[in-house]
């Protein structure tokens, strides 16, 4: 498989109209419209809610619009990095990653690491985590996390030393227009064990386990530079990811 910007841009839409479909419950959906690919968690933050224009020129920006407005959330858009796009305001562009099985680095273990599944009871814990590494949460992150914890379509992890968590993340997987593939996210590892290796091991974990279910893909965006050479020593490349856009929910 060659990994090229569409194929991991459309395995990251598949990835999200899953993470849509896991909250039913709190008012996910997901739709295909002309141009775009819709996703909405149901949850009040814009970027859980997103959707996906992989063709501006036959993008109905007011349909997309209605879609969102009909499910009372705020919303964003991601659109091919580059792309011309004449509505909202483009803040950030992301760059993305893929790596296949062929191109996969083995990682070596790290002492005293032990990395086991994460279940509904670590709610609390896996919060903890996040929080210490990534800051305070929005509203609404245990809507987000739990749907994670014991799923069928994810895999969700704790890792911890000497019985003491200080990582946390998880792989959403997808079977959908770009085929069998996998989402990794939250990466979290504690501040007080950052350069051990940890994230790296955390990261083996779940790309090992992805491989092993099926997937073809494992598919990323990086937060930041020193993340993405972490995952540059696991054999992921680099791609063209997309801008992401805010403010389109209304005309003006």
């Amino acid at each position: 498989m060659q990994i090229t910007a569409d194929l991991v841009r459309t395995a990251h839409a598949d990835a999200w109209q899953v993470e849509a479909d896991l909250r039913r419950s709190l008012g996910g959906d997901s739709a295909t419209v002309p141009g775009a690919r819709l996703s909405a968690t149901g949850l009040g933050h814009a970027r859980w809610n997103s959707g996906d224009v992989h063709d501006p020129a036959s993008a109905d920006i007011e349909e997309i619009r209605a879609w969102y407005a009909a499910r009372g959330v705020p919303w964003g858009l991601r659109l091919p990095e580059g792309a011309r796009w004449g509505h909202g305001r483009r803040i950030l562009t992301r760059s993305l990653m893929g790596l296949t099985g062929s191109a996969y680095v083995n990682q070596p273990a790290v002492s005293r690491l032990v990395i086991r599944a994460a279940k509904p009871d670590d709610l609390n814990e896996v919060l903890a985590v996040d929080a210490a590494a990534f800051g305070p949460a929005p509203d609404g992150e245990p809507s987000w996390t739990l749907p994670h914890l014991g799923s069928a379509e994810v895999d969700a992890v704790l890792a911890l030393v000497d019985a003491v968590p200080v990582a946390t993340a998880y792989a959403v997987r997808s079977d959908g227009l770009a085929g069998a593939a996998a989402l990794l996210g939250g990466v979290c590892v504690l501040p007080s064990v950052e350069g051990r290796g940890i994230g790296s091991a955390v990261t083996a974990w779940l790309v090992g386990r992805a491989f092993d279910s099926g997937a073809a893909l494992v598919h990323l965006q990086a937060e930041t530079e020193r993340a993405a050479a972490m995952y540059e020593r696991l054999g992921f490349t680099t791609v063209d990811g997309f801008d992401i856009y805010t403010d389109v929910m209304d005309p003006g």
